[in-house]
């Protein structure tokens, strides 16, 4: 496994993402999504892992962008948003190669090889 973990390291979820796999010795990277973000691959190869850029949004977030992106209708503009400002995702988003998740999903990470 090739475990990465974007994640805000002041976000709670993350660190119990990151407690979930160092408890079963599964080596893994931990990105600060905020401060260093991702690459284009890896934000493509996510949000076709994860069903779309609606499914990778914070929608429970308190950034005002968030509000106004409910009513966005064109999901390239919205991509582009939530590329540039990683902030606005869901967190943690962690990666197995071509498998993604988004938020704490330790049912879907046990069944990962």
């Amino acid at each position: 496994m090739n475990i990465q973990i974007f994640g805000k390291f002041k976000c709670f979820d993350t660190k119990k993402a990151e407690r979930y796999f160092k408890e079963r010795k599964i080596p893994y990277q931990l990105i600060d999504v905020v401060k260093y973000g991702m690459s284009g691959r890896e934000f493509d190869s996510v949000l076709r892992a994860v069903g779309g850029v609606r499914n990778l949004v914070d929608w429970d977030g308190k950034d005002q962008e968030i509000t106004n992106m409910k009513y966005m209708e064109d999901a390239a503009a919205l991509e582009d948003k939530v590329f540039e400002n990683c902030k606005l995702m869901k967190t943690p988003v962690v990666r197995n190669g071509k498998q993604a998740t988004v938020g704490y999903q330790p049912e879907v990470w046990a069944q990962w090889k």
